[in-house]
């Protein structure tokens, strides 16, 4: 079979090359000749990746029908060039090429990518597939393109790593690049060490012309040349690479500082290069991905092409999961920045949520709701769920309450002592109370579905998880129960005095689930529900617990003593004491850890803001004007976006009343 004719970019005319080429077409193929009337001839097959839509795949595919007869390069030196010139030359095939593809991209010029030149970029090379099917190719991220490229010249394939994360174009435009991890056809290269098929530029004056397609770099003008320098120059292209560096090195002894300077004016920006625009995206969004949010946002500002990349969903989402941010209901409605261009949901998302931190941090503090309900007595136990509030009172009643409107809509009356301690869920809501029972209600009816029997003492505190509540009491025990059947499944005995607060997260910790409860023994013990050992008992505190919150293998506990500690279950250790000069001046009487902080309040009056990670104090969210001569914040609950506050007082300083304060953000 005969093989097909070349043609030579310098002598076709463009009916031929539109005719000879594959996806040329009319209008590149008019642009060729077009390019090639302006610079008179081309000097290698690099100079038709300034034109605009020309890219280094298709030169790829069309190399071995090409031809680029010059009299002015020749292969020999172009590679001469290529190791003298090393890391400097070997990129500005590769720079040209990922600019033709933006210049395309740019203006719209992706239109020849058809269903035939997909498969022949799945044909030409190896990739790493994953379970849908698709294939990645990657440059390795520690070695230098030049080192690849050499590597590809012995015919193996690019070498290549998985991603970070599994993407298609996440804004509707596929940037095309340089596929790397594709086996280079023969007599086609992406860069300067390519073979006789394409010629690279092999002075430094080649590299300045490259860069500004169409132009040739500024002479000076204000004085003539001396009659000899052409000589001179000859004399200078003769010598060896040694002798040349040789030579330079004593003229730049001789130079003066500011003739110094301007050669540096010249050289160094021809060495500048927009990194992130000349890797394969997937490479670039992997680089992007170590930037902190905030430096992300400052990246999107640098030019479009970043502020496409910046604005990847993906990336959003991995930033999202490092914060535990959950994913937004709106994922779905992206809105459109411009044509072809989305935001991304789970940017939309990070900021919401950064916006909420800075409000709970130093934001404005709004007015509160205030509900009031349960007369004068004391508000002992308060939940959150949803948009109901729960309120438990020694009056022996609950309310539930709506959070938007702040009306009660349900009084659950049947216990026969004072509500000490409850739990809510949905419409689920368990009650523990001084007469030494717990009741399971529907909070939508006020039915009671169950009362469970079998501490001898009040119910001081409970802790629900799925179908099971753990329930601590006065009589030193804690019960697992399960709410749907109403039976005990557990009890669990080691406290020496009245346990004060529980928490059961339900999570496997080493191989068994885990119940914390504290004392008034001062002690916080840490227990497996499977068999009921003790695996821990945290020492540290003072005085009696008063509040706990455990989440994984934090728990965070407030006591008697004025003093809040953050521990690890797994460990034992304590990590942190919440203290110092604005700790709370009088017992803790409530506290839980919502994202990044600590909320906690006091009989001192105050709802104090810390900072989980550093301990550090952030500022009151609350301080009430009876506080010291009597007036009290009672229990505290919190979302992400609200705080409820149980405040009043036992002396008459303070009425009895529920506060909400609300730190979120409308995004419009």
């Amino acid at each position: 079979m005969e093989s097909p004719e070349k043609v030579d970019v310098n002598r076709a005319s463009a009916e031929e090359l539109e005719t000879a080429l594959f996806g040329i077409g009319r209008k590149r193929a008019r642009a060729i000749v077009r390019r090639r009337e302006e610079l008179k001839g081309f000097s290698s097959l690099d100079d038709l990746l300034h034109i605009k839509g020309i890219t280094g795949h298709l030169l790829e595919k069309n190399c071995e029908l090409l031809l680029c007869h010059t009299s002015k390069l020749n292969t020999e030196t172009s590679m001469q060039g290529l190791s003298s010139s090393s890391d400097s030359s070997f990129s500005d095939g590769a720079v040209d090429e990922v600019s033709g593809v933006h210049d395309g991209w740019e203006e719209g010029e992706n239109e020849e990518m058809d269903e035939r030149e997909e498969e022949d970029l799945s044909d030409a090379a190896e990739g790493i597939e994953d379970e849908s099917g698709e294939s990645y190719y990657y440059f390795v991220a520690d070695k230098k393109l030049i080192d690849l490229v050499q590597e590809a010249q012995g015919g193996g394939l690019v070498q290549r790593v998985k991603p970070k994360m599994k993407r298609k174009s996440e804004n509707g435009l596929d940037v095309r690049a340089l596929s790397p991890g594709k086996k280079l056809c023969k007599g086609s290269e992406y860069s300067s060490s390519l073979s006789p098929c394409i010629n690279t530029a092999t002075t430094f004056g080649d590299l300045r012309n490259g860069n500004i397609p169409g132009q040739h770099r500024r002479r000076i003008t204000s004085v003539a040349p001396p009659s000899d320098l052409q000589e001179w120059l000859g004399m200078f292209q003769k010598w060896s690479g040694p002798e040349k560096l040789l030579a330079l090195d004593e003229l730049i002894d001789r130079c003066e500082t500011s003739q110094i300077k301007y050669m540096m004016q010249v050289i160094e920006p021809q060495f500048q290069r927009d990194f992130i625009s000349l890797l394969p995206k997937e490479l670039a969004l992997y680089v992007l991905s170590f930037l902190e949010p905030r430096d992300l946002l400052r990246a999107a500002q640098t030019c479009r092409y970043w502020r496409i990349l910046a604005e990847d969903n993906l990336l959003w989402r991995e930033k999202c999961r490092e914060e535990v941010i959950e994913e937004p209901l709106y994922l779905r409605r992206r809105r459109m920045l411009s044509t072809g261009f989305m935001y991304s949901p789970w940017k939309s998302a990070f900021m919401r949520q950064h916006k909420i931190d800075t409000n709970w941090r130093s934001g404005e503090i709004k007015p509160a709701k205030v509900l009031k309900g349960h007369d004068d007595h004391v508000i002992t136990c308060l939940q959150f769920s949803g948009n109901r509030i729960l309120s438990g009172s020694d009056d022996n009643t609950l309310k539930v309450w709506s959070a938007i409107t702040g009306e009660c809509v349900q009084t659950l009356v049947g216990h026969t002592g004072g509500v000490w301690s409850s739990q809510m869920r949905g419409n689920i809501v368990i009650s523990g109370s001084t007469d030494r029972t717990l009741k399971v209600w529907n909070a939508e009816t006020g039915e009671c579905i169950h009362t469970l029997y079998g501490h001898a003492s009040t119910v001081r505190c409970m802790h629900l998880h799925g179908n099971k509540v753990v329930s601590g009491s006065r009589d030193a025990t804690l019960r697992v129960w399960d709410i749907d059947t109403g039976r005990c499944l557990h009890t669990l005995l080691g406290h020496v005095a009245a346990v004060r607060c529980v928490q059961y997260d339900g999570k496997r910790v080493y191989d068994g689930v885990h119940i914390v409860s504290g004392s008034l023994d001062t002690s916080i013990r840490v227990w497996d529900a499977e068999n009921g050992n003790c695996l821990h008992t945290l020492m540290g505190h003072q005085s009696l617990t008063s509040g706990m919150e455990l989440k994984d293998n934090i728990l965070v506990s407030g006591n008697a003593d004025s003093t809040v500690k953050i521990w690890d279950i797994k460990t034992g250790q304590c990590l942190q004491t919440l203290q110092g000069a604005n700790k709370h001046q009088s017992a803790v009487t409530c506290l839980q850890f919502i994202q990044k902080f600590v909320v906690t309040s006091s009989d001192d009056g105050t709802v104090k803001l810390w900072d989980l990670k550093t301990g550090e104090f952030i500022r009151n969210l609350v301080a009430l004007e009876s506080g010291g001569s009597g007036g009290v914040v009672w229990r505290l609950r919190a979302s992400k976006t609200k705080l409820i506050c149980a405040v009043g007082s036992r002396n008459g300083t303070e009425e009895t009343k529920l506060l909400v304060l609300d730190f979120d953000v409308d995004m419009k």
